[in-house]
């Protein structure tokens, strides 16, 4: 792999429109260049061995070896930043979309329609993120991930969400790699976490549900897309739709989740800043928020408000992170209480959680003396 200057990027497509386009718009990029293509997977794998790119983008619907095994050999062989290429319009493509996330793709971007020139426009922008998420990839700890096989849903009895109110919320924020980090910390939740966890995931419309989907059948904890309205229950995982932000608010019968269309942060929406800040002031030191790996800085703001009302924080530690540049800002704008490996997350939220409901009953204890 090249070392300074552009990042090299191979180009996989079976359409030779899609493959000349993509190569026009990554040439188009100062700290990119395209050095080769191929047209399957087969090829791809050659060139993958022959050429050395940095990055390869990969077109996950393709005849003979489809994009997701393509990337399951070069993740396993070669590991190196893959960015999935869909065309993802049915619940069937979603799902490979998101396998491809968790087996270790750094992000995705959907092509169809590039036959307009806004449409070409669009996709221009979402290529250059990826790709520049694609370029500061840490590939440390992807392979063991994608060895790992993916859990299932373990044998005694799944959850049922309780009819009281939740008492306790854990909010997590992640961005790239957080498909993959989410499907790791999700199903190792157990039943005894009596918290409700809330998700702002970056990601568009038309894939949280597939999310959801994905975690909700390898987790003992029930995971939904979040509605409106809807009230919290413990040992209940909801995640904030794509394109939409989710908030906490309370009234006299508990806490309930609300959805708005109010303009981007930090040019996302869901933002992990908007969902943590109404967690703090809803729940206070009854509060854990979690920032995973990501782009930018979104939630570290929102994390210190957690802080700042008595809650508790943890962050994805940098070895384990895809992308450190939203755990790094968190730690650097309010700093954490506990910074873990991606493995250690759910024990760190359950230990925490449990740290939080005894200091709390020592403080009724004390009061009632």
């Amino acid at each position: 792999m090249t070392g300074a200057g552009p990042k090299s990027v191979l180009v996989v497509d079976d359409s030779a429109l899609i493959r000349t386009v993509v190569a026009e718009l990554v040439s188009a990029l100062p700290d990119f260049c395209v050095v080769g293509s191929a047209r399957d997977g087969f090829e791809a794998l050659e060139q993958v061995h022959a050429l050395d790119p940095d990055i390869v983008t990969l077109d996950i619907d393709m005849p003979g070896l489809g994009g997701l095994e393509t990337l399951g050999y070069i993740m396993s062989e070669t590991p190196r930043a893959v960015v999935m290429l869909s065309s993802a319009e049915s619940s069937g493509l979603v799902d490979v979309t998101l396998r491809a996330l968790e087996l270790g793709a750094v992000d995705f971007v959907r092509k169809h329609e590039l036959g307009g020139a806004r449409q070409v426009r669009d996709v221009a922008a979402r290529l250059e993120q990826a790709l520049r998420a694609a370029a500061v990839m840490n590939l440390r700890g992807v392979p063991m991930l994608v060895r790992s096989r993916r859990p299932s849903r373990p044998s005694r009895p799944r959850a049922v969400p309780a009819l009281q109110p939740a008492r306790a919320v854990v909010a997590i924020a992640a961005s790239t790699g957080g498909p993959r980090a989410l499907a790791e910390v999700i199903p190792a939740l157990s039943q005894e976490l009596d918290a409700a966890v809330l998700v702002a995931q970056h990601m568009p419309p038309g894939f949280t549900q597939g999310l959801a989907e994905r975690l909700d059948r390898a987790s003992v904890l029930a995971v939904c897309e979040a509605g409106h309205g809807a009230r919290l229950a413990p040992n209940s995982v909801y995640i904030a739709p794509g394109g939409r932000h989710l908030t906490v608010q309370a009234d006299a019968s508990g806490a309930y989740l609300a959805l708005d269309d109010s303009p981007t942060v930090w040019g996302v929406r869901p933002a992990a800043d908007r969902l943590f800040r109404s967690v703090a002031e809803a729940f206070g030191p009854a509060a854990v928020g979690v920032v995973l790996t990501g782009m930018g800085r979104d939630g570290s703001a929102g994390l210190a408000a957690i802080r700042s009302a008595g809650g508790a924080a943890i962050v994805q530690d940098a070895a384990t992170a895809a992308i450190n540049g939203m755990p790094q800002s968190a730690l650097d704008t309010c700093g954490a209480d506990l910074v873990v490996p991606l493995d250690q997350v759910a024990e760190a939220i359950t230990r925490l959680l449990g740290e939080q409901r005894r200091s709390l009953l020592r403080g009724v204890q004390s009061v009632t003396r």
